[in-house]
């Protein structure tokens, strides 16, 4: 998936000559915090809330304020993967979309690089989750896929994250069967250590959002 795949259709480019108030009524329509000033198809820049309630006069062009304006971008043949880590990096609810001749093609919301989080994710689908602390010199991804896999299940998606100053890693992993018992019994045969575990689906979206939380601040540092 490329940056150029997630841009919206409907989130409208300011002009100069457009007010502070009016980027705010758009802000407030599609309940975002950023909008790209574009003249000409070339990017001037992003346009925040905040700035807007630093203005003396907003009812004024916005090309007759002396702005500051941040001018973050990425290329259409970006991965996904490289617009979350801007949009984190930065905390922008949009980012622009620019190609080789810098030549302005739209935004991707948040929003949707969320929705798209979800689906490689597998957080609609139904399963367990089993979030294991693993020494980083002991990570074999062939073995954990083998213990699962015995079980009869089959691995949805799995992700690892690290922190700072330590030599383990916590491996978050969904699988395709509710009833994860058989499998956390396996892995503690194995002696590996098991953090947690959730069978519920209603407990899987708030790991899920706890682990994006954590994937988002991991691209920030």
């Amino acid at each position: 998936m490329l940056a150029k795949d997630l841009i919206s259709d409907e989130i409208p480019s300011l002009r100069t000559s457009d007010t502070a108030v009016e980027a705010l009524n758009w802000m407030e329509v599609f309940r975002i915090s950023h909008l790209p000033i574009v003249n000409n198809e070339e990017f001037l820049g992003l346009i925040s809330d905040a700035d807007i309630f630093d203005l003396n006069n907003p009812n004024e062009a916005i090309g007759n304020h002396k702005l500051s304006l941040l001018r973050p971008s990425v290329r259409h043949n970006q991965h996904i993967y490289e617009v979350m880590e801007v949009a984190a990096r930065l905390k922008l609810t949009i980012i622009p979309v620019l190609d080789e001749q810098n030549k302005f093609l739209g935004v991707v919301q948040m929003r949707e690089l969320l929705h798209y989080f979800s689906q490689l994710s597998a957080i609609e689908k139904p399963g367990g989750i089993i979030v294991l602390e693993i020494a980083q010199s002991d990570y074999s991804m062939t073995e954990i896929s083998q213990i699962i896999e015995s079980n009869n299940a089959k691995i949805l998606s799995m992700y690892i994250n690290t922190q700072q100053e330590s030599t383990k890693l916590e491996v978050t992993i969904k699988v395709n069967v509710t009833d994860i018992t058989s499998i956390i019994q396996t892995f503690n045969r194995y002696e590996y250590i098991i953090k947690a575990s959730f069978m519920e689906y209603d407990e899987q979206d708030d790991l899920y959002n706890e682990r994006y939380d954590l994937f988002m601040r991991y691209l920030n540092t």
